[in-house]
């Protein structure tokens, strides 16, 4: 439905990962500085709030349920040559959720350029740290259950 066609693909996916998890401030700074070069003018689709059910998987019973509702903002674009730009974040955040879209849209007009490439290159490195971090706070409680 967005962007499967020209960009889909577990590339498109990996950004749209890495997009949703950015930084607030820097997704937005990034995003005014791409509509300010932006040619035309931008159709706004869909700008709201909403809940989507979770779903996840027992594995003892190998069942799928839902976990419950959560709260997320999205945003769907599209620019005159019918490019399409989407975002959808946690939260109550419609700017940050237009920003993703501003740049999924210029992915998707005009693939890569060297701006948005440092860009997501940035926020992967900084979201790689802060999974590392975390990582090491969950190992840092772990129990061994044998030593009890």
């Amino acid at each position: 439905m967005f962007n499967e066609a020209s960009s889909g693909g577990s590339d498109h996916a990996a950004i749209l990962n890495i997009l949703a998890r950015a930084r607030p401030e820097r997704l937005k700074a990034f995003a005014e500085t791409l509509l300010d070069g932006a040619d035309g003018g931008i159709n706004v689709i869909a700008n709201r709030t909403g809940l989507v059910m979770v779903p996840m998987r027992d594995t003892v019973e190998n069942v799928d349920f839902h976990l419950g509702e959560v709260l997320v903002s999205e945003a769907h674009i599209a620019d005159g040559a019918g490019h399409v730009g989407y975002g959808m974040i946690t939260g109550r955040d419609l700017e940050r959720a237009m920003a993703m879209a501003v740049i999924d849209l210029c992915l998707a007009a005009g693939g890569h350029d060297r701006a948005i490439a440092d860009f997501l290159a940035d926020e992967k490195h900084h979201l790689q740290a802060e999974d590392e971090l975390r990582m090491r706070q969950v190992e840092a409680t772990r129990v061994e259950m044998e030593t009890f």
